[in-house]
């Protein structure tokens, strides 16, 4: 594997740990230093009476960011039936301020468990300086960092509000941001030094840490016989590691922690060699699309010749560079095509629409096949323009070869759904999903989903929000255990391109797990344009609990108008949407994501609704997500992906409606995005 998963950067190395609240520090507290850009990390750890579970992750270079679960041993999980201890959520967010340089520290600023009930809340200031094979960190702590109460705030001077940190400064119902308490109070010095021992694998470390632990989310004052912690970090492998230590002069700490390398992995490919650019021609347009499809990964629904042009119309199915597809195109076509052609023109499409066409000099796309010293005169010749005033069912010149796009398909595969943190601790249910499609012709087709259980832990699922909006997904538990088989999806969707630029769908059916119902959307998308704005509007009807055709009372309408950004800075994607939600609450989506040279995606989102204070617990509605090609992991390429969410609560207010397709992903094409840095590794 080039570029494992697991990465290439071990736990070993000087300031790359993590601490036992997650994220790159020491033990209890942290540092200035930051994973690698791309590192996802989890963790676990032990230092009684707290559990800590931990998912962090390094969108950027100068930005650290995740969520914790804290278990607190001795209190109970009073919304939760049985015997449950109590499981807190935390936000973190830490920003390098500056970059360490030969006499400077590397300076950052943190956020401990800025969002919730803050049992855990704290601010800091870090600095980290390497020297040889030690790495010093001093810093300077608010609130849980901060109770040892060194000295009076160094902002008092400012306005006499930082001189004093509010009791409760968490939301009663958790889920808001304790904005009110940020570096207000008293504060505390922290730091220590890691040491890499001659041993690579083992660093060891020693802190002074600026809690006093007399004001414990346990409840009770914890016994501190010294603010001096020491242990070690033990590399197990690349990415795993063992870290213990012996804390408050009195207590034992152990946890494992483990970072994937995201913008890293990548997988040696073993797909089938390019065709020849000597190769002999097919016996007929027919085998030439047969062999588009199988070498090139391309789905033909027309191949054309006008004058000097050939041109292939189709979607792309197996490569997630068009460029790559293209050059293997080129050389079946010239294999066919007789001397009068001249370029070579790929008009993609999805779904029925077009999205843009990329097109190639034959002489130059089969010099570059052969010699890299013309693979320039090739890439400079390349064109790719959206002038497609037709839609994809235009058709122009002699056509060579047809296809009617209609067919059926299916695919039966495993999938994992999980839900952690709530009241009912850690649900999970395990499933066989098949699903199938019928396409009608280009523009429409049939889709269904039927997903099986075939094991889980559902019974465990009690507890009910104690909102008073509509219960339009805290019946989760209901749909969950009243059917072990069960329809998730069985709708009618159909395409068309109202003009240029424009993109419109509409659907029907079962259109997810608990709503049937009509909808539609249109999408303005220019081409190659960094933003595109669209709409949905959905009338649904609640579905009963057996996930079969019987409907329930409830239907509502939902829609939203959507804004999509590609903002130039870090390749993140920005999406605001405003509108209705499922429960009647009118309010605002925003979410941000990252997509690393690897394909792999990671975003966060939340939503804030008018519903106040009758959302209950938790307050608005927020969540991180992965999404990770399957093309960095398997030997043959592909385009598909898979998708996993973190969500701390299921909650009634902002509850967005599933739609199995958006326009969005759909027209992905018509951005150009790195077609242009793909041009070295496609041949």
């Amino acid at each position: 594997m080039a570029g494992s998963l697991f990465g290439s950067t071990g736990e070993n190395n000087l300031g790359k740990g993590q601490s036992d609240f997650g994220g790159i520090g020491l033990m209890q507290t942290p540092t200035a230093r930051m994973a690698p850009m791309g590192s996802m990390m989890v963790g676990w750890s032990r230092t009684a009476p707290y559990r800590r579970y931990n998912v962090f992750f390094q969108p950027a270079e100068w930005l650290e960011g995740g969520f914790r679960y804290s278990e607190i041993e001795n209190r109970d999980y009073q919304a939760a039936s049985g015997d449950r201890n109590l499981l807190d959520k935390g936000l973190d967010v830490k920003l390098r301020l500056l970059q360490e340089s030969r006499y400077a520290p590397q300076l950052a600023l943190g956020l401990r468990d800025v969002g919730g009930t803050t049992l855990f809340g704290a601010e800091y200031l870090a600095a980290s300086k390497r020297w040889h094979d030690f790495d010093f960190t001093l810093g300077l702590g608010w609130g849980y960092l901060g109770h040892a109460d060194d000295a009076g705030s160094p902002l008092g001077w400012a306005d006499d509000r930082f001189d004093h940190r509010p009791d409760d400064s968490g939301g009663d119902q958790g889920g808001e941001f304790a904005l009110d308490a940020l570096f207000r109070g008293p504060v505390a010095a922290f730091g220590g030094v890691e040491y890499q021992t001659p041993w690579d694998p083992l660093v060891m470390q020693l802190e002074y840490e600026g809690n006093d632990y007399s004001n414990e989310p346990s409840g009770s004052k914890l016994e501190q016989d010294s603010r001096f912690n020491i242990g070690g970090r033990l590399a197990l492998t690349d990415g795993l590691s063992l870290h213990s230590g012996w804390q408050r002069g009195n207590t034992v700490m152990m946890g494992l922690n483990y970072r994937f390398n995201l913008a890293g992995i990548s997988q040696i490919k073993r797909d089938p060699p390019p065709v020849a650019t000597d190769a002999g021609p097919q016996r007929n347009w027919q085998a030439v699309s047969n062999a588009l499809a199988s070498n090139a990964g391309i789905a033909v629904s027309r191949i054309s010749r006008d004058g000097r042009d050939l041109t292939v119309s189709g979607e792309p199915m197996t490569y997630p560079s068009l460029m790559e597809s293209e050059k293997r195109a080129g050389r079946i076509l010239h294999a066919q095509a007789d001397a009068g052609v001249e370029r070579f023109r790929f008009r993609w499409e999805s779904r029925g629409l077009a999205l843009r066409e990329d097109v190639h000099d034959r002489e130059a796309m089969l010099a570059a096949a052969d010699s890299e010293e013309y693979e320039s005169d090739h890439l400079y010749g390349i064109y790719s323009h959206a002038d497609l005033a037709i839609d994809a069912t235009s058709e122009h010149g002699e056509t060579l070869y047809h296809h009617r796009f209609k067919g059926f398909s299916w695919n039966l595969a495993p999938r994992l759904d999980q839900n952690l943190g709530g009241p009912d601790g850690y649900l999970f249910r395990l499933l066989a999903v098949l699903n199938a499609e019928y396409r009608t012709d280009p523009n429409g087709w049939f889709s269904g989903a039927v997903a099986g259980t075939i094991w889980d832990n559902m019974d465990n699922y009690e507890y009910i929000s104690n909102s008073e909006l509509p219960r339009v997904r805290t019946y989760i538990g209901e749909y969950l255990s009243k059917s072990q088989v069960g329809i998730e999806n069985l709708q009618y969707t159909r395409t068309a391109q109202p003009g240029d630029n424009w993109y419109a769908m509409g659907y029907g059916g079962l259109l997810e797990m608990m709503y049937a119902g009509v909808g539609g959307e249109v999408l303005y998308r220019p081409f190659n344009s960094g933003w595109a704005v669209g709409a949905d509007l959905n009338w649904v009807r609640q579905r009963a609990f057996q996930q079969r055709f019987e409907l329930r009372d409830y239907s509502t309408w939902t829609g939203h108008l959507s804004a999509y950004v590609e903002t130039g800075f870090e390749d993140v994607l920005a999406k605001a949407s405003v509108g209705r939600y499922l429960a009647g609450d009118i309010g605002t989506t925003l979410d941000f994501s990252r997509e690393f040279d690897s394909g792999v995606r990671i975003g966060a989102w939340a939503t804030w609704t008018d519903a106040g204070d009758d959302y209950g617990e938790g307050s608005f509605d927020k969540g991180l997500y992965l999404s990770i090609p399957f093309n960095a992991l398997f030997t043959r390429s592909t385009r598909s992906r898979a998708t996993v969410a973190w969500k701390p609560l299921t909650r009634d207010g902002g509850a967005r409606l599933g739609r199995r397709y958006g326009l969005y992903g759909l027209t992905e094409e018509r951005n150009l995005g790195s077609y242009w840095e793909k041009y070295p590794d496609s041949w």
